[in-house]
């Protein structure tokens, strides 16, 4: 029996080359069969899930009526592509998503010429598009380009910026806002999506242009009043398409993203039109085609492997607590004290524990929506204020911020609060998530308080040291997960600024952990241990100030000596090596230093262990390192000692 029984007509598509050979008709039946492989996919792999399912019938629709990939399809974020990467040679491999080796969970140039511009990070397809479309016309082209941007997207400044340049520019772009909150349009009907048509069919766009000419020639206070009820009336039928007209684009919408029978003949005007740019908004929703989904308060965004027929998803209990639930639960018992405190998001409440928080003090909680340099300066002024604003964004998207965190925080010195999620590496997300540029971005400005949660006990105690620096900026990293069980205190108190701790004390080798590698370390001194080889472990937990005495210490005492941290070159080791350096300890040879770091490459998706392995930041890597500076083979070793 045919696997894909389920979809007969998918089967024969390898290509939109095929599925532009159908019959008009027959394109509904594609959407259905493409949504019913996505379901069973995602069912496998686990991944993004509801926003892919709100826009089957328009990937459908858009790979139908345009020549892709000679036409540009650039897809924001890229997090809703799997329907379009099932319909763009990679069906065979769609099992494979977010696997080592396997697809990316966005888009990815190096993965196919069906994806022009590779994302993860959101609001930047206008800008890609806007590029690719003057570079078309610079060459002589023809071909169109094509931004699929969600409602959730275009509450980011960058859009604005590119829709204004684009605007100014009359380049022919298209773009569609893909608006599935219900956030901008109300229900859409016939009515709509019949003035859609009519608005972007070529006889309607005639007879405007014949109507602007007569304009040029009229008195100029009744060509303006003619422009204002033209204006007027196009407002008032199609709703929200005022603001995209100041912007300079040509509205068409909003029409319903699902009924095929609309988007068809809308896209196909618009794909005719000889001017530009054009916003075309659609209404879809999210999760669509899937009841569990549709019926779930987040429309089951992102999902782990899950039961098809029921919905169920696979989780594995935790056998701790998460670092995210931590930083929560943890702000909310200093806000409890301190009603100065204050918890700021940029469209990630969930993801940062900041929910937890909101739900405690609603009143006191802040999502910004996508626009972290916003959410960076707004924390800054109530700085000024006298409150105590904790900034809680992952470090990947941190870095969309950092000239504010640059001008308007550590420059004036203000206590903006930094929380750092997902310090580190994320596994499934891959090189587009990962936390491994903090240390080294904030690690260069003068000012900062840098912490590193080595485990969730400590972490609790550094939010609460975090609340009592009052007089300059701090930070504090944690990854993605689990924390490692341990047991937790009641209250959280504040460190001394710029100590670290002695975890184990051995006499030959040192290891300086920055961060939760301390776990590996301790099984690194574990096996170092069992090879003759005495072995201190210590958790700096601040790399600035950084505890110089603690490190001299470390160096003077020991014949190795290795930082292990979660983080690019550039970071913590870095600071370590300057300050010894500075302090001639180097000149000696009295101690060989080493640092492990991330390494110099975007590494693809993966299982994190398997992340980590490769980048030599497991116990294996750092008995590797180890006896790379002490000259010898680890294998070599291992065997003399069986």
């Amino acid at each position: 029996m045919n696997e894909y029984s389920k979809t007969p007509l998918l089967d024969t598509i390898r290509t939109p080359d095929d599925l532009r050979k159908l019959k008009v008709e027959q394109v509904r039946q594609v959407a259905d069969e493409l949504r019913q492989e996505t379901i069973d996919a995602v069912s496998v792999t686990g991944g993004h899930f509801g926003a892919g399912l709100g826009v089957v019938e328009l990937t459908t629709a858009i790979h139908y009526v345009f020549d892709t990939p000679r036409d540009r399809l650039i897809w924001d974020v890229g997090h809703q592509a799997y329907p379009h990467k099932i319909l763009t040679g990679r069906r065979d491999r769609i099992r494979t998503l977010r696997t080592g080796g396997g697809l990316s969970g966005f888009t990815k140039r190096s993965e196919s010429d069906y994806d022009p511009f590779g994302a993860a990070h959101s609001s930047t397809s206008i800008s890609a598009g806007l590029g690719m479309a003057v570079a078309r016309d610079l060459a002589g082209g023809k071909n169109n380009v094509i931004a699929v941007i969600g409602d959730g997207a275009m509450s980011a400044g960058m859009a604005y910026e590119a829709m204004n340049n684009a605007g100014a520019m009359n380049s022919r772009l298209i773009v569609i806002l893909n608006d599935n909150d219900m956030s901008i349009a109300p229900p859409v009907g016939a009515m709509s999506a019949y003035l859609s048509r009519l608005y972007s069919g070529k006889t309607y766009r005639t007879l405007r242009d014949a109507a602007k000419q007569i304009n040029k020639r009229l008195p100029k206070i009744l060509a303006n009043r003619a422009n204002r009820v033209e204006e007027y009336s196009r407002g008032f039928m199609m709703d929200g398409g005022t603001l995209f007209e100041e912007l300079g684009f040509y509205y068409v919408g909003p029409i319903d993203g699902h009924n095929l029978d609309h988007l068809l003949p809308v896209l196909k005007n618009v794909r005719d039109m000889e001017t530009g740019p054009i916003l075309v908004h659609v209404v879809t929703q999210k999760g669509k085609g899937y009841g569990p989904a549709e019926a779930s308060a987040d429309k089951y965004h992102a999902v782990v492997k899950f039961d098809v027929a029921t919905g169920t998803q696979a989780k594995a209990k935790p056998n701790a607590p998460a670092y995210q639930n931590v930083f929560g639960q943890s702000l909310v018992k200093e806000a409890e004290k301190d009603d100065k405190i204050v918890a700021i998001t940029a469209a990630m409440p969930s993801g940062t524990g900041v929910d937890i928080f909101n739900k405690a003090f609603p009143d006191r909680t802040f999502d910004v929506g996508i626009a972290e340099q916003h959410a960076v300066t707004f924390a800054a002024g109530l700085a000024t204020e006298g409150y105590k604003p904790f900034c809680a964004i992952y470090s990947t998207f941190l870095q969309r911020g950092y000239d504010q965190i640059v001008h308007d925080v550590a420059i004036q010195n203000l206590p903006v609060r930094f929380a750092i999620d997902r310090a580190g590496l994320v596994g499934a997300d891959g090189a587009t998530h990962a936390g491994s540029f903090d240390n080294a971005y904030l690690g260069c400005l003068p000012n900062f308080v840098i912490m590193a949660a080595a485990d969730e006990a400590d972490m609790v105690h550094m939010v609460a040291t975090q609340v009592a620096i009052n007089d300059r900026p701090s930070a504090l990293r944690y990854p993605r997960g689990e924390g490692r069980g341990i047991e937790m205190p009641d209250v959280g108190v504040p460190l001394e600024i710029g100590k670290g701790r002695m975890i184990r004390q051995g006499s030959k080798i040192a290891l300086l952990s920055f961060g939760t590698r301390l776990a590996e370390c301790e099984k690194a001194a574990d096996e170092l241990a069992a090879h003759g080889l005495s072995t201190s472990i210590a958790d700096a937990r601040f790399m600035k100030p950084l505890d110089t005495e603690l490190v001299l210490k470390l160096a003077r005492d020991h014949d190795v000596l290795i930082t292990v941290e979660e983080g690019s070159i550039g970071g913590f080791g870095s600071h370590v090596a300057q300050y010894l350096t500075d302090q001639g300890v180097l000149d000696t040879g009295m101690v060989r230093f080493r640092s492990l770091v991330l390494p110099d490459v975007f590494q693809d998706h993966d299982t994190p262990s398997a992340m980590y392995g490769r980048a030599g930041l497991d116990a294996k890597g750092i008995v590797a390192k180890v006896f790379e500076a002490l000259g010898k083979d680890v294998k070599t070793e291992t065997v003399k000692l069986a």
